[in-house]
């Protein structure tokens, strides 16, 4: 067999050109190549040669993404291990190849092989070591060694076995690869000798060629071990006494390793170690070095080995994810196991601390009973002298005993019947006796008896008599209120009874306490069970909001499945064009593979839509897409800048988490005047568990309510604007929150607004926060700031801070309430990257205003929700009786009795209107009036719970709330001030919920209404026309909104509107109760927390930061 030889004249070591030379002296061998990555063919370096074999066919190489790394290594095995090879292969039906039938060389395919454009960058930027120069890519290598070393990621041995020349005197011993999935094949043995004989005709042919390096066996395959020498001589690594092999696989991608080799004995100052080559190794890269700063790197272009194998690139990326798929299922599973361990831990804690506490509780009640048992035993006896005895007089527990009594002129002696009443001990079981007493004739006087059997524990009797049995009796003999005791004689011992009594209430606080833990864990795990069930429902409804545009097939988009994207063009920018293009990829566009080819989208089978087949690779978490009119582009449906995506279960990739900071002068539940405190907190809330770092910057008043600040402490402090500002960070509801302490004392001033220089105080603030964000190097994703009190962020961080430090950020404006800080408020929308308000149809109706209307793309309407934790019926410690929507009749009636009785209202069955408001303009004071009068007429009752600023307005319902009083006092009641408690109780007990504002930007009344299933009656106004759906007039507009009718609504403001959606109201509850009820139970299991809207903002801030 011949076999050709590329020979170098010069060693690989040396710069310069290379000359390439034929030789067929090899039959024996067949071919393999080290290649030196980036060479051209007259730089190849053939260390042995068979044309035989399979050849993968090189890849065109993408930029190296970030994975995983695993440093590997093991111990040489034992010079006995037998040493293996392959056989020669041959091709042309068993011929072997000539020199002339050699088939085309692997090196041939090098031209077509580019490397991914990072270490192309780098491997030409090289630093000098030594008498060499070594690349950076050389250095980041050794720095990612060093990190995987250093993070114990496993050790060597696990999975690339790296093994000593079978010459060394040192011990060896064999480790098996952890991750290898199959054993090693079994390869023909070959004689020590044989491969000796072998190995030293290789080694003498290099050193006669030049060659500096070469492998055994030539045809590198995978699940195979092989063995790599160096000529130290003839390399940079000349006269170095510590020789080592650097490298990893597939591109130095995978299973980095590291291992020192050792001389041979061969001809030359050859060196060599062994190398287990895994079963999904394509190619082999690597350098040697000297263990310090000096490299053998193949003039910067590092050694390469090819696998023949059948894995390539694209099979050997799908096997990255796939193992990254496992990898992460095992960090799943070890952190579920590490949470299961530590909450058992927590579990055993709380349980000792709770035994603790119940032993304590156990010591100290019974300390209590022996005081006032003492008490009791100073008046007890054995007999009181012709009023009461026993018989017999010695007696102890568990004995039948008689006991006489003498009525003569006691309360008694007229009674029909006489019973005895009785416990023991001070009455320590509450009444455990009842006896009827018979009269006796064999005693003068007027006595009476009863059999009475003494209770087993009894230190003394305690008992009363009476002329009756127990609940039925009217007069009693208690001794003068002080109750009858006799002391038992022959009782156990005093120390005994106490030590039993102690184990026994023991015994009964633990097993009430295990009663109230067991009842609470149902409770709450049904709790999580309902928002569970109620997230998975408004993810669904999320993904059909845009059905009349666009869905997917199926639903739910799962990773590593392929899915049919629909899209009806009729509805966007594309109607009526000929052609429609999909273009689309994954991550939020971040995804390795790069955007996907476009796909021209053909007409769907309904007729109405257009369709394409998607396939979602393992490791994509969100699907995005837009559409075009031509392959090139033309016109773009890029859903008005925000692009469409849908996100991808199941994949082995997860979201990057965004770092928002919140900017507020307000937050629920510490410091909070209206909407705008709650909308903080529970927009956090939400947004923080989708899985994102959220941080809230407010101002440290004096006034806040610190009760509900967990882990307040001092951080740090800075100067700035003439002053010393203190920062503090605590938590609130799960939120970690900066407070801000000027030390000018501008915030401790006993109050959040009303000073007469508001905007001074806010505008510092909102520059104090921007400098404190740049001064602590915070680098936050987005900034978010509320109305006009936090407007002056927008422009000072465009202003200062967008070029000096904070420039990853992107700034969000939302618009509260466009009635106040109009000045303020136009500057920030101006300068928000994004500027948003409470609802859709609000940013409609203020559309016009000219703070907005220039900047009207990029402003955006998404409505609030509320808070699920605060307002829920089921866990509400307001109201009388828990419910569910499965028991919202049982609840709702218990609520209503439980209100009407508080405010000494009729308790009976009237429709109840429940109003909770403040008191102005804006709220419709005029069409609240007119509804309490109408109410009243149709038999109704009113509640109405509520203040006003004004204080005309307040005087003013004052005086209705007297007259009402006067006319209606069983059916009105008007509670003119602020009460939490009782606002939860009206939710809970009124049928209807009358919220009539003029304008509305959002409105979270009419949603709390609907969580307790009140039914709202609202005016179509801003966010109350964008969450209450007519059951009459609205069934349409529900149905593109994806819920079902909920409510009543009218247009106008005037009575006659007040009316139309009133009446209607009232006669559902007179005249179809049943469907009434029905419409209660629909509207609380409809989603109107922030489980939708924080996915909205979270669209808005990814469009934000793409922008």
């Amino acid at each position: 067999m011949e076999t050709a030889l590329l020979q170098l004249n010069r060693p690989l070591c040396s710069r310069g050109k290379m000359e390439l030379k034929l030789r067929t002296n090899m039959a024996a061998f067949s071919q393999q190549t080290v290649q030196f990555n980036g060479a051209t063919r007259s730089r190849v370096f053939t260390c042995a040669s068979s044309s035989s074999g399979p050849r993968r066919k090189p890849k065109r190489s993408i930029a190296p993404k970030t994975r995983d790394i695993y440093v590997k290594g093991a111990a040489p095995v034992s010079p006995q291990e037998e040493i293996e090879e392959k056989p020669s292969q041959t091709s042309n039906n068993g011929k072997s190849r000539t020199e002339d039938e050699t088939e085309p060389s692997i090196y041939e395919e090098e031209d077509r092989i580019e490397k991914p454009d990072l270490l192309s960058f780098l491997d030409k930027q090289t630093v000098h070591v030594g008498s060499r120069y070594s690349t950076i890519s050389n250095t980041i290598l050794e720095d990612k060694q060093h990190i995987m070393e250093s993070s114990k990621v496993k050790s060597a041995g696990d999975d690339v076995r790296i093994e000593e020349a079978w010459y060394t005197e040192e011990p060896m011993q064999e480790e098996k690869p952890i991750v290898e999935e199959t054993a090693r094949e079994e390869k023909p043995k070959i004689d020590p000798e044989e491969y000796r004989r072998r190995v030293l005709i290789l080694a003498e042919e290099n050193v006669r060629k030049g060659n500096i390096c070469f492998v055994y066996p030539e045809n590198v395959e995978p699940n195979q071990e092989i063995e790599i020498f160096l000529n130290r001589g003839e390399s940079a690594l000349r006269d170095k006494p510590d020789v080592q092999i650097k490298g990893a696989f597939n591109g130095w991608r995978w299973k980095f390793f590291t291992e020192r080799l050792h001389k041979t004995e061969f001809n030359g100052d050859w060196w060599s170690c062994k190398l287990f080559v895994p079963k999904q190794a394509y190619r082999i890269d690597f350098v040697f070095f000297d263990g310090g700063n000096v490299y053998e790197n193949n003039n910067s272009r590092d050694f390469l080995l090819y696998v023949q194998n059948d894995m390539d690139e694209s099979s050997f990326e799908e096997f990255l994810v796939e193992e990254k798929k496992r990898e992460l299922e095992r960090i799943a599973q070890e952190q579920a196991e590490r949470e299961r361990a530590e909450e058992e831990k927590r579990r055993r804690e709380r349980e000792e601390e709770a035994r603790n506490a119940d032993l304590a509780q156990a010591k100290a009640e019974v300390e209590r009973k022996k005081e006032v048992l003492s008490r009791a035993v100073q008046l007890a006896g054995t007999s009181s002298s012709g009023l009461w005895e026993f018989e017999p007089s010695g007696f102890r527990g568990g004995d039948r005993v008689r006991l006489f009594y003498n009525r003569s002129s006691r309360p008694l002696e007229h009674a029909q019947n006489i019973w005895l009443h009785g416990g023991y001990n001070n009455w320590c079981d509450g009444l455990s006796l009842a006896e009827k007493l018979v009269k006796t004739d064999k005693r003068d006087g007027d006595w009476w008896y009863a059999d009475v059997v003494i209770p087993e524990k009894a230190l003394i009797l305690d008992w009363v008599f009476a002329d009756g049995p127990p609940q039925e009796a009217r007069n009693y003999d208690n001794n003068n209120f002080q109750d009858f005791h006799a002391i038992v004689p022959n009782s156990i011992s005093e120390e005994q009874f106490w030590v039993e009594e102690e184990v026994r209430i023991f015994k009964r606080l633990q097993q009430e306490r295990k009663s109230k833990e067991e009842a609470a864990q149902r409770k709450a795990e049904r709790t999580a069970r309902m928002k569970a069930e109620m997230k998975e429902r408004t993810m669904r409804a999320f993904l059909l909001s845009q059905k009349h545009i666009v869905y997917t097939d199926p639903l739910e988009v799962k990773a590593g499945s392929t899915v049919t994207v629909f899209y009806n063009p009729s509805n966007t920018v594309l109607n009526g064009k000929r052609e429609v293009w999909f273009r689309g990829s994954f991550n939020r566009w971040s995804h390795g593979s790069g955007p996907l080819p476009p796909q021209k989208m053909v007409t769907a089978e309904n007729g109405t839509h257009l369709k394409t087949s998607v396939k979602v690779p393992l490791d994509a978490y969100m699907m995005d897409f837009v559409f075009s009119e031509r392959e090139d582009g033309g016109i773009y449906d890029n859903r008005n800048g925000m692009d469409y995506h849908i996100p991808v279960l199941g994949g082995v990739a997860k979201e990057p988490p965004m770092h928002i900071v919140h900017i507020a002068v307000e937050m629920a539940p510490i410091a909070k005047v209206g909407g705008l405190g709650d909308v903080v907190t529970s927009l956090s809330r939400a947004v923080q568990d989708l899985g994102h770092n959220v941080e809230i910057i407010l101002p440290k008043y004096d006034c806040i309510n610190f009760d509900h600040v967990q882990d307040l402490q001092f951080q740090r402090s800075f100067e700035w604007g003439g002053t010393e500002i203190k920062v503090w960070l605590g938590k609130v509801e799960g939120l970690p929150v900066y407070f801000l302490e000027p030390q000018n004392g501008m915030f401790w001033v006993g109050c959040v607004y009303g000073r007469g220089n508001d905007g001074d105080r806010f505008g510092f603030f909102c520059h104090a926060a921007l400098e404190f964000l740049l001064q602590s190097g915070s680098s936050p994703d987005i900034l978010h700031c509320h109305d006009w009190s936090s407007a002056p962020v927008a422009w000072l961080f465009k202003e200062h801070y967008m070029h000096y430090g904070l420039s990853n950020a992107k700034v969000i404006f939302t618009i509260h309430n466009l009635e106040f800080g109009i000045h303020q408020i136009s500057k920030a929308v101006s300068s928000a990257d994004k500027a948003t308000t409470v609802s859709q149809t609000y940013s409609r109706e203020v559309s016009g205003n000219p703070a907005i209307a220039p900047h009207l793309y990029k402003f955006h309407g998404i409505v609030n929700g509320i808070d699920l934790d605060i307002w829920d019926p089921y866990n509400d410690n307001f109201i009388p009786v828990p419910y569910t929507s499965e028991n919202v009749e049982e609840g709702k009636k218990a609520a209503k009795i439980a209100l009407q009785q508080k405010l000494g209202l009729r308790v009976a069955d009237y429709p109840l209107v429940g109003i909770i408001t403040r008191l102005t303009v804006q709220k419709g004071i005029h069409l609240i009036k007119h509804a309490i009068w109408r109410t009243l007429e149709r038999n109704g009752q009113v509640v109405l719970l509520g203040s006003a600023p004004d204080p005309r307005i307040q005087n003013d319902f004052v005086n209705l709330g007297n007259q009402l009083h006067s006319s209606h006092a069983d059916r009105a009641r008007l509670r003119l001030t602020y009460d939490e408690p009782l606002s939860h109780l009206i939710y809970a007990g009124a049928d209807f919920i009358l919220v009539p504002s003029i304008f509305e930007p959002c409105g979270l009344t009419q949603l709390i209404a609907m969580r307790y299933g009140s039914i709202p009656v609202v005016r179509r106004t801003g966010g109350l026309y964008d969450t209450v759906f007519d059951v009459d007039n609205d069934k349409e507009r529900a149905q593109a909104a994806g819920v079902e009718p909920n409510g009543f609504n009218f247009e106008g403001a005037d009575a006659s509107g007040v009316d139309y959606a009133l009446n209607r109201a009232l006669s559902t509850w007179y005249d179809a109760r049943d469907w009434f009820n029905s419409l209660c139970k629909r509207v609380m299991e409809q989603d109107w927390s922030w489980n939708r809207p924080a996915l909205d903002y979270m669209e808005l801030y990814h469009s934000a930061r793409k922008s």
